[in-house]
This record gives C-alpha cells, structure tokens and sequence, in this order.
C-alpha cells in the first residue's frame, strides 16, 4: 500500500527534532503514553508548552480527557521506549516507570528532562489537535537528546 504523504512527510522530516514521552491517566486511572517529535516551548511567562497529536492515535480520547499531562524528553539511550510507545495500541507504561509531581499526572522516572503541565488550550488543527500546557513542575539532568531525523534516529545504532 502506497503512502500519499510520503512525499510530504519526508520534507517534513528533514528537520531534526528530539523525541519525547506524553503520559496521562484515562477516566479509569488507566496510565497512558505516547512517542512525540512534536514538543516545543511556547513561552517562558507563563511557562508554556505545545505537542500535537494525531485524531486517529489510540491515546486520542485519554488525552482530550485529561486536564493535564506529563513529558519526559529521553536520551539517546532510550531508542527502546521511544519505539514502545509510538506503537498504535503499544505496550502499556506501567506504575514502575513513573513518578507523579503537582498535577498528578505521570511522568517517566527515567528521563532526560521531565515537565508536569496542565493543560490551557486545545487547537483544533488539520487531522491533530495541538495540546497547549502550563509548566507546573520541571527538571532536567545532563546527558545527550534522542534525535530523530528523516525517519530515523541519530545516531542509527540498531
């Protein structure tokens, strides 16, 4: 089956982005993530926050649900958990894996750079919706990024 947005998803692709793991709890507590190459800052007064998400994801409804939500940025190592959880209908993250700050929303323990948002504004936008979130609580820590570029990741080392 040929891919019609191949072409412009290439294009797109060839900025280079950092990869990132939304969490959040569904209406019956169940933990939630997805892989994001959409996550930018949007302003530092207040501290906001944006990632888009596809209409079709399986996460869709946990998140249009939720008042808030989590994003660990994840390092270089972490190829594995960025694979996992850009999987539609992908294993589930698990209680193990998460630490919960301000909002209650999970963030992943390991990490690179961790943000609690609370969510301020959804943006109808295309076939995505744009999440909008204000930072409640952050960290960060030293380390190299995960980088995706032109569908793959920087290095390729799998």
């Amino acid at each position: 089956m040929t891919d019609k947005y191949r072409p412009l998803k290439d294009a797109f692709g060839r900025f280079v982005t950092g990869i990132v793991v939304a969490t959040c709890k569904d209406a019956d507590g169940k933990l939630i993530a997805i892989t994001v190459n959409s996550f930018t800052s949007v302003s530092l007064e207040p501290p906001l926050v944006l990632w888009c998400l596809d209409n079709r994801a399986s996460t869709y409804s946990a998140f249009m649900g939720a008042d808030s939500y989590g994003i660990s940025i994840l390092r270089a190592d972490q190829r594995t958990e960025s694979d996992r959880f850009a999987r539609y209908a992908g294993p589930p993250v698990t209680e193990a894996e998460v630490e919960y700050w301000n909002s209650g929303s999970p963030i992943l323990k390991d990490r690179l750079a961790g943000f609690d948002c609370k969510v301020v504004a959804r943006h109808d936008a295309g076939d995505h919706v744009i999440l909008v979130g204000e930072v409640t609580k952050f960290d960060s820590a030293e380390g190299e990024p995960l980088i995706y570029f032109a569908s793959n990741y920087i290095p390729d080392s799998e």
